[in-house]
């Protein structure tokens, strides 16, 4: 096992590794409670209370939420914030004209990798940012204030939030963390996304996809009349935010089962996220593999039950066999470096 974890860093790399430690810290916690087929109780340590499972939402709320409190250094001054007046947040009709082609650019980039599971918007991001570099006509002048290094980021990252919920509508599959905790609170309301999401529940789907539509645009009403309203949160003092926010926090784990034990496991899954936040491992997996985790145990049982234990039946198919090797191709993706050619220093005429 110590030589198959050596050589997993020494050609997946050290990013790879973390990822998957993290996702493996995702499956076990989806391990706790009931099992899916046998019945029977596990990782519960005689614990009634973990037998319907870990909560949710105390998970992610002690993960990301505690843990980026607990991260923050003590000491920070409060920012002194200059709010921008209403009027120079409108563009003219020259910002207008450069950033059409960026936001143009930044609505594919955004929308086709919003489809691919495990994909966030910053990399959406950072992709339209470079395509700008390249076919932008000022390209010139991206790092000193061009609009079209604006435009075309933002664009992107806001088609990206947008199509990263058609997999999760029509396969149940959830691209991004965000879309992975709306995902798990569809499961705790009973509703199982996916293809049947249309058929027996299509109040709720036309509702979520309208509400797309009128969210943007109350984001637009509220956001640009009221951004001085907005930045003046910023005068609040650190010490004053954190105390709200933490105490949010706590009402909010509380509320979920009316439950002291759920703030508990917050306030250790959020310890929990701020070592792995010294560790430099990424959290997102561990969010994608906790909700996905039941999902795939219980499939892979039955499939298992089915075939009497071979495994062959996740290769009889082509479907199946396509799509686990791609996952693979994706898992193996950091051992294909190539090395570039080193330039010949020889003069060529020698």
């Amino acid at each position: 096992m110590v030589v198959g974890i050596s050589l997993l860093v020494a050609l997946a790399g050290k990013s790879m590794v973390k990822a998957v430690i993290s996702g493996a810290l995702g499956l076990l916690i989806a391990m706790v409670g009931i099992d899916p087929v046998a019945g029977a109780p596990r990782f519960t340590f005689g614990m009634d209370r973990l037998l319907d499972g870990v909560s949710f939402v105390a998970v992610i709320v002690g993960v990301f939420g505690l843990s980026e409190l607990l991260s923050h250094r003590k000491g920070a001054a409060t920012p002194t914030v200059h709010a921008p007046n209403f009027r120079s947040l409108l563009p003219t009709r020259r910002e207008w004209r450069r950033s059409a082609p960026a936001m143009a650019r930044g609505t594919g980039i955004g929308f086709g990798l919003g489809l691919i599971p495990g994909m966030t918007g910053s990399v959406s991001s950072l992709l339209a940012y470079g395509a700008e570099k390249k076919f932008s006509r000022h390209r010139n002048e991206l790092g000193k204030g061009a609009i079209e290094g604006v435009a075309g980021p933002e664009t992107a990252n806001n088609s990206h939030a947008n199509a990263a919920l058609i997999p999760l509508f029509t396969l149940g599959i959830p691209a991004s963390p965000t879309i992975a905790v709306l995902m798990g609170a569809f499961l705790q309301q009973g509703l199982t996304p996916g293809p049947t999401l249309f058929t027996e529940h299509s109040e709720i789907a036309w509702a979520i996809i309208a509400s797309l539509f009128i969210g943007n645009l109350l984001l637009l009403l509220l956001n640009v009349p009221l951004v001085g309203l907005w930045t003046s949160i910023l005068r609040v003092p650190p010490t004053i935010l954190t105390a709200l926010i933490l105490l949010f926090m706590v009402i909010g784990a509380y509320t979920i089962n009316f439950s002291v034990f759920d703030v508990f496991v917050m306030i250790g899954f959020g310890l929990l996220g701020l070592a792995l936040r010294r560790l430099d491992i990424p959290l997102a997996p561990m969010v994608l593999t906790l909700v996905l985790g039941p999902l795939m145990e219980r499939s892979l049982r039955e499939s298992l039950e089915i075939s009497q234990g071979d495994f062959g039946i996740f290769v009889n198919r082509p479907i199946s066999m396509v799509l686990i090797a791609v996952g693979v191709l994706i898992i193996c993706s950091p051992m294909l470096k190539f090395r570039k050619p080193k330039a010949l220093m020889e003069d060529p005429e020698t």
